[in-house]
């Protein structure tokens, strides 16, 4: 069964709409930043802090993307994807990126999810709802 993790754009978040573009840019930048960690250290940190490739499929239709694990025995799938959301009480449109992990994602698929998640939330200052079901506030409150 899978399991979604959801990083939702709020009235005081950074941007209210993010396309699929700026989130393959946030992903693109959270990999040249563990890799000039791993210069620093004097090791290939980036492999171990995104052992994914970026892959798109043309149904995907600007939606949604998947992390292809580079080692299959380690890490399988993580789902990426925008969607909206209407309010309840209003006619609001709110924004949100999902993380899904499939059937056959592993342990190592979902600790990536939750790092990669709590990454974007804290960069665009969005509220992170977890895989089991917390949730964490990372924009500031009035």
């Amino acid at each position: 069964m899978s399991q979604s993790a959801y990083v939702k754009l709020v009235p005081a978040s950074e941007k209210q709409v993010i396309t699929i573009d700026e989130l393959k840019d946030l992903l693109l930048y959270y990999r040249s930043i563990t890799t000039k960690t791993g210069e620093q250290l004097s090791w290939g940190y980036e492999d171990a802090a995104f052992p994914y490739t970026i892959e798109e499929k043309a149904e995907a239709d600007g939606r949604w993307f998947y992390l292809k694990g580079l080692d299959q025995r380690k890490n399988k799938y993580i789902l990426v994807g925008i969607g909206t959301e209407k309010e309840s009480d209003s006619d609001l449109e709110k924004h949100y990126i999902q993380f899904t992990l499939t059937d056959i994602s592993t342990h190592g698929d979902k600790g990536k999810a939750n790092e990669f998640c709590k990454f974007i939330a804290s960069k665009l200052k969005g509220e992170l709802h977890l895989f089991n079901g917390r949730v964490m506030y990372y924009y500031p409150k009035k």
